[in-house]
């Protein structure tokens, strides 16, 4: 027997090594489609995480807007996105993923540019011109968004076969986060040398190389090819751009009531109950700026985007090696145990400011996002019946768009009253605002565990 462990122990790292490296080694076989997505979506990762992070900011310096009413500009620009995900979602279904993509991006970049110049054609303050103007530039972006990553997102189930499909979610999760992890080293020069608003004229640019990327590597004949290869190794089952484009008006409005997901309690319950711990997303950008700039002092205040932005470079990291790890656990299970890692760690942050407590809180979050969140946005389009993929993602996330909502009603209010600005450090309570924030995430895990046995019931794996 003692002769045998040493080759047992060896064979156990090794199914570990394949388990972590095969879905890697499959995705390199990507189709010139795929390729041109994950480019378009990492750089609208850099380009939309770099200028939510900084939005708030944006409307205090050049808008003239308080704490409160900057958050309410910021929700109206996270929360639109997502509801217009519920609205527009099914467009991607309807004209195919390259004009969608194309479309979404103009739309993306014309809000952007308008964004960025609202503050010198308009006069500042509140309800005044420059709030007016930027708020079309706001709604440019929401409209485009709503397009862009039910249309991503349907690619991926498209344009890859069963067996690297995880993997495809998952990194294109991971690449949006790499995207967003990137500001942190851009934005802090731009902004020192240039202002805000000169970051922003930077991300306007950028977004131009996105459209790009789609326009030369997401053409009809890459995607043709694309599905040739899935068709190839699933057979029938393969998704056909053109099976709703062929129905008529009357046929498609009956097919889309009759796979309707709104007659499913345990779907609605599932997608609900994440709102408690999505709350920690929205307060990346709507409290971690503030709370990074005003309750530290030297080399986290100073740099406050590159620590704001650790998340998504963890998560790019993170995301794929759990994937691999995880691919053979059940859906729900992962929920629970990632929703859990990614609250707990909320308390940290209520023990008070400093390094340790920031970045234990950021690493430890992380580890839990990594665990559940790609698997969720999987499982939503797998569940997507044959055309229905833009939709049912849309629908998936407006959960999403109430949390953005809420949060950012509250939020401001949270900042002013316990991380004020011009306040002396020791005079902030930043302890009893993470307290509360912690027993809000606290919920979803709670929630799924008291829920098993029924959601398990007639639960639908990916």
């Amino acid at each position: 027997m003692s002769e045998n462990q040493p080759n047992s122990k060896e064979n156990k790292w090794k199914t570990i090594w394949e388990e972590i490296s095969q879905p890697f080694i499959d995705l390199t076989k990507t189709s010139k489609a795929m390729l041109g997505i994950n480019i378009s979506y990492l750089i609208e990762g850099l380009t939309y995480f770099g200028i939510i992070g900084l939005l708030a900011l944006f409307y205090n310096d050049f808008v003239g807007l308080d704490d409160i009413h900057a958050g309410w500009m910021v929700g109206f620009l996270t929360a639109g996105i997502t509801i217009s995900m519920l609205v527009l979602g099914a467009a991607v279904d309807l004209i195919g993923i390259r004009k969608s993509l194309l479309l979404s991006l103009f739309f993306i970049l014309i809000g952007r540019i308008v964004l960025t110049a609202a503050p010198s054609l308009g006069e500042t303050g509140l309800w005044n011109s420059g709030q007016v103007i930027s708020l079309f530039g706001i709604l440019g972006v929401v409209i485009g968004y709503g397009i862009y990553q039910p249309a991503c997102y349907a690619a991926v189930k498209k344009l890859n076969t069963k067996k690297n499909a995880a993997m495809g979610y998952a990194m294109l999760y991971a690449l949006m986060n790499l995207g967003g992890f990137l500001p942190g080293i851009i934005s802090p020069p731009v902004r020192k040398s240039y202002g805000i608003d000169g970051v922003f004229w930077v991300f306007v640019g950028i977004t131009v190389l996105g459209m790009l990327a789609i326009a030369v590597f997401v053409t009809k004949k890459a995607i043709a090819d694309a599905q040739a290869i899935v068709k190839a190794e699933d057979g029938d089952e393969v998704e056909d751009e053109d099976e709703l484009a062929a129905m008529t008006t009357k046929e498609k409005m009956k097919y889309y009531l009759k796979n309707f997901p709104l007659k499913d309690m345990r779907f609605l319950f599932f997608i609900f109950v994440l709102i408690p711990v999505q709350t920690l997303f929205a307060h990346n950008w709507l409290t971690l700026p503030q709370y990074t700039s005003r309750a530290f002092d030297g080399i986290v205040g100073d740099n406050f985007e590159f620590f704001v932005n650790l998340n998504p470079i963890l998560i790019f990291v993170l995301t794929p090696m759990v994937t691999a790890l995880t691919l053979k656990q059940s859906t729900y299970k992962m929920m629970i145990i990632g929703t859990m890692i990614m609250a707990l760690p909320t308390f940290i942050l209520a023990t008070g400011p400093s390094f340790y407590t920031l970045m234990a809180y950021l690493i430890i979050m992380t580890i839990g996002e990594a665990l559940w969140q790609p698997r969720f946005l999987q499982w939503v389009a797998e569940i997507a019946p044959k055309g229905m993929t833009g939709i049912y993602m849309g629908i998936g996330q407006f959960p999403w768009f109430l949390t953005k909502i809420v949060t950012a009603l509250y939020s401001g209010w949270f900042l002013q009253n316990y991380v004020p600005a011009d306040t002396p450090k020791d005079q902030l309570n930043t302890e009893y605002m993470w307290l509360i924030y912690g027993f809000i995430a606290i919920i979803t895990p709670i929630g799924l565990l008291l829920a098993r046995k029924w959601m398990i019931k007639g639960f639908k794996e990916s």
